[in-house]
């Protein structure tokens, strides 16, 4: 049975469409979910994607949060549905409390638009078991407020339990602690990552295929989960 990702739009979405699209390429089923809708439609797995949700006004993903499909989503992850949050995504599930710290200003104040090296850390999770340790992934990476952070009690921690999913390699786009792109929940179901996967999933119009991988690890996933 096909799996099917929702893929939650807010206002202000940019990317919803990108990632439905990634979703179909992987194999899986893409549903569209409505913010201000609470019924996740039965989906087996749920991807924020990127955009300004909300504007960005307060804070980037802070009213996002708020959404009546968030508060399902949240409930759902914590019973272990998977979610993955690409860029404001990222920044909705920490606002959320589903990932520890926050997305801030970029350190250099400017936009960064590039394409991007990653080294994948972790390949214990829900959205990274299609790649291997240490595998090298090229992704492109687009916002203002991308740097990750965190007290060092909290960096350490994702560092001694393996939750930094991806790091940047070849240059810190944003000034990131730890260089950190991505990083996971304790049960790995959760993870956030600032560069976008969506982007890189055909050759016409990414820079590799690489991105394909992030789909086709949470369909690998659902077909080994138990029924």
């Amino acid at each position: 049975m096909t799996a099917r990702v929702g893929v939650v739009t807010f206002p202000g979405s940019l990317d919803d469409g990108d990632a439905a699209r990634a979703v179909r390429l992987a194999g899986g089923e893409a549903v569209r979910l409505w913010h201000n809708d609470p019924d996740l439609r039965g989906v087996d797995a749920v991807v924020l994607p990127g955009g300004f949700s909300y504007g960005d006004y307060l804070r980037c993903g802070a009213i996002a949060r708020f959404a009546p499909a968030m508060e399902s989503i949240v409930a759902a992850a914590r019973d272990g549905l998977p979610v993955l949050g690409i860029c404001n995504g990222f920044q909705i599930l920490c606002e959320a409390h589903l990932l520890p710290g926050a997305l801030t200003r970029n350190q250099h104040l400017h936009f960064r638009n590039r394409d991007q090296l990653l080294r994948i850390e972790s390949v214990d999770t829900a959205f990274t078991n299609s790649f291997t340790s240490g595998q090298e992934v090229l992704i492109p990476v687009k916002n203002g407020e991308g740097c990750y952070v965190a007290d060092e009690r909290t960096l350490d921690e994702l560092e001694a339990t393996g939750r930094v999913v991806a790091r940047y390699v070849g240059g810190n786009p944003n000034g990131s602690q730890r260089d950190i792109a991505a990083i996971t929940n304790e049960a790995g179901n959760v993870v956030g990552i600032m560069p976008h996967p969506e982007h890189a999933v055909e050759a016409l119009t990414g820079p590799s295929l690489d991105g394909l991988g992030f789909f086709t690890s949470i369909l690998k996933h659902l077909a080994g989960a138990p029924a």
